[in-house]
């Protein structure tokens, strides 16, 4: 069953799966400027035995739509100013919302800004992630210092990018990939002669990496 519903500040689109409880969780957030709707491309591409969260981001931005900074500075930023967007997130994703989900082990997926929300909780939070999907995003300052006790240790990872990518530079994706598999992760890498999206191939490639994992 796929809705739009209202939880508290959050504005959520959610699909139920149709198979008995207890679901996982694949949490689906969204780049500078997004919504809650504009995730919901890759849903086809995900297992449908998955309970899918696409939630709206709390704060509005300048140029319309939301985003997971409340007062973005110039500059890629830190991790930690990503914790106010991770500790509203941990009050969402909780029993009282989600009675009949995993929510120990969720799987994450993220493009761009939302990308570099997912890599920040990964390395802050790694045992409330089973895996994660960044998309064209970027790996945030102050993740390498996290990433030395590999707190990521034998979790799966799908990064993806445009070779021409023109808002988030490719060598940002390289730099995740290099982070991510010092902390211990397993890491996909998907690379096409593409700018700020998913391309076909890579799209399928999402496809195969949560069927896996």
């Amino acid at each position: 069953m796929n809705e739009r519903i209202e939880l508290d500040d959050w504005v959520l689109r959610v699909r139920r799966p149709e198979t008995p409880a207890p679901h996982d969780l694949i949490v689906l957030l969204h780049g500078w400027t997004g919504d809650e709707d504009v995730m919901w491309i890759f849903a086809s591409r995900l297992p449908e035995n998955a309970y899918l969260v696409a939630p709206r981001a709390l704060y509005p931005t300048s140029l319309g739509g939301y985003g997971w900074q409340e007062n973005p500075q110039n500059g890629w930023p830190n991790i930690f100013e990503f914790q106010p967007a991770i500790q509203k997130l941990w009050e969402l994703l909780s029993p009282l919302h989600f009675p009949n989900v995993n929510l120990s082990a969720i799987r994450w997926m993220g493009f761009s800004q939302g990308a570099a929300l997912v890599y920040s909780l990964a390395l802050l939070y790694p045992e409330r992630v089973r895996s994660l999907a960044c998309l064209a995003g970027f790996m945030p300052a102050g993740a390498e210092e996290l990433a030395q006790h590999q707190p990521l240790r034998g979790k799966a990872a799908f990064i993806a990018h445009g070779q021409r990518d023109e808002v988030v530079p490719l060598e940002q994706a390289l730099r995740a990939k290099q982070i991510l598999e010092k902390a211990g992760a397993r890491v996909t890498y998907c690379v096409d002669d593409i700018g700020h999206k998913l391309s076909a191939g890579c799209f399928r490639g999402l496809g195969q990496f949560f069927a896996q994992h």
